[in-house]
């Protein structure tokens, strides 16, 4: 668990505390997106948690330990760090990158080497392919996988993300986006994931926690957030179509009925979320789709007609709370 317990952060000569007496509880194996305006202290907040910045006051405890007590190196060799930027030292292999803080905590080196195939295999890089290269040959995406493949390298309980997304292009992104869903819940680390995007948070978070000017306006999951926004800043915050973002949060197999499509319908998986079915079926000009298992074989269809009535029900009691 990570708890931070009235945290302020005032820097000098600021007119205001970035972080202004927070408290937040981010459970076990939960993915806490902290988002909102630039200059809310999001991206602040998060490098507290690892004492990259010094909090001016507040306690921040990571695991039932009070970490402002602690060795600042060694507290940061025990939570994964990914940032937009990457980071991969150039003049290192990808090996070596992934291999950094296992090297640091003194793993031996047969276990380095293997831990480093591992991390590189479940990041979707092949370690036969990838091991001797060097990060100016990769690609913004590639590089982006190890940066996650070092962060997780040292199995650290807690992650810190900051918009590690922000620098690929959208079609790699979304890609991206969804493979480390995969993993995150796989592995069940604690996760602190900043980003500006409400389609990135409601998508990656169990919890979103908005700011504003430098407090916690409200932390909800994602389905309590955009059918019950605290008040009108975080009802303008998530955006009008408030219903289209919620269909994100439910897949095609939890909605489709027995029965065909119909000749020529677009086929999805039943792991698609409606928002994507609804794109794919405005795409093709189909009126439904057909829904398929894991193993490819029809589970069903779903038609814009069970979306419409799906999003209408969603909006019911859309609203700021009084």
């Amino acid at each position: 668990m990570i708890r931070l317990e009235s945290v302020s952060k005032t820097f000098p000569g600021a007119a205001r505390p970035a972080v202004d007496h927070l408290d937040l509880d981010v459970p076990n194996g939960t993915t806490c997106v902290l988002i909102g305006p630039s200059g809310c202290g999001k991206t602040t907040t998060m490098r507290i948690v690892n004492r990259l910045i010094e909090p001016t006051s507040g306690r921040i405890v990571v695991e039932g330990e009070d970490v402002t007590r602690a060795d600042p190196v060694a507290l940061r060799r025990r939570i994964g760090y990914v940032i937009q930027q990457v980071g991969l030292f150039p003049h290192m292999t990808i090996a070596q990158n992934v291999a950094t803080v296992p090297e640091l905590l003194g793993w031996p080196a047969a276990r380095v080497a293997q831990r480093v195939e591992e991390m590189l295999s479940l990041v979707g890089l092949e370690p036969g392919q990838f091991l001797e290269r060097h990060p100016r040959h990769l690609s913004g995406g590639q590089r982006q996988r190890v940066g996650v493949a070092r962060a997780l390298a040292a199995d650290p309980p807690v992650l810190l993300m900051d918009e590690p997304f922000g620098a690929v292009d959208p079609i790699v992104r979304a890609g991206l986006q969804a493979e480390l869903l995969g993993i995150l819940r796989r592995l069940a680390k604690t996760v602190i994931f900043v980003t500006h995007d409400i389609d990135e948070a409601v998508r990656m978070g169990d919890l979103i926690a908005i700011m504003k000017d430098g407090r916690l306006v409200q932390c909800d999951a994602p389905e309590r957030l955009l059918s019950a926004p605290r008040d009108a800043f975080v009802a303008d915050f998530v955006g009008a179509d408030r219903a289209l973002k919620r269909l994100a949060l439910i897949t095609a197999g939890t909605v489709a009925r027995p029965g065909p499509a119909g000749p020529g319908a677009p086929v999805v998986a039943l792991s698609t979320s409606l928002r994507d079915v609804l794109s794919v079926l405005l795409a093709s000009g189909a009126d439904a789709a057909t829904v398929t298992e894991s193993g490819g074989s029809p589970l069903g269809a779903i038609s814009l007609a069970m979306i419409r009535a799906r999003a209408a029900t969603s909006s019911q009691g859309d609203g700021a709370e009084s």
